[in-house]
C-alpha cells in the first residue's frame, strides 16, 4: 500500500482504477484500508478539481417540485401566497425567512439550497 496525495490527473485517474480492484475488500483487511484511505484522496481531489456549486434556490424547488408531482397552487399553499408563486419564479420576488422556513419544512430542500445567492 503506498498511498500518497493526488496532485495530478494521471494520478487521479490510476486512483479511480485501483480503487474500483479493491473496492469490495473487507474493511478490517489491508485492501480494506487502502481503499477507505483512495477514497479520502479522491473525495479531496474532486473538492478541489471538480467542485459542484449550489442550486439556484428556485431551480432547487421547481426540481423538487416535479419529484413530488406538485403544482404552483401546491407550492402556494406551502408558502401562503398565490401571487407570490409566478413572482419568486420569475425572480421579482425574493423568498422571505418564513417561505424559507415552510419550503424546508415541507419539500425537505436543505436550507444551504433555499439561501444560496
Amino acid at each position: 500500500m503506498d498511498i500518497k496525495v493526488i496532485k495530478t490527473e494521471k494520478e487521479y485517474n490510476q486512483a479511480i482504477k485501483r480503487l474500483e480492484v479493491i473496492f469490495d475488500a473487507p474493511i478490517d483487511s489491508q485492501e480494506g484500508d487502502e481503499a477507505e484511505l483512495l477514497s479520502i484522496s479522491i473525495e479531496k481531489y474532486e473538492d478541489e478539481h471538480y467542485p459542484i456549486e449550489s442550486p439556484d434556490p428556485i431551480e432547487a424547488i421547481k426540481f423538487r417540485m416535479e419529484q413530488l408531482d406538485m403544482s404552483n397552487q401546491d407550492l402556494a399553499e406551502v408558502i401562503g401566497y398565490k401571487s407570490r408563486v409566478s413572482e419568486i419564479f420569475n425572480h421579482k420576488r425574493k423568498l422571505t425567512l418564513k417561505m424559507i422556513r415552510s419550503i424546508h419544512k415541507k419539500l425537505k430542500i436543505p436550507y444551504e439550497s433555499l439561501m444560496a445567492e
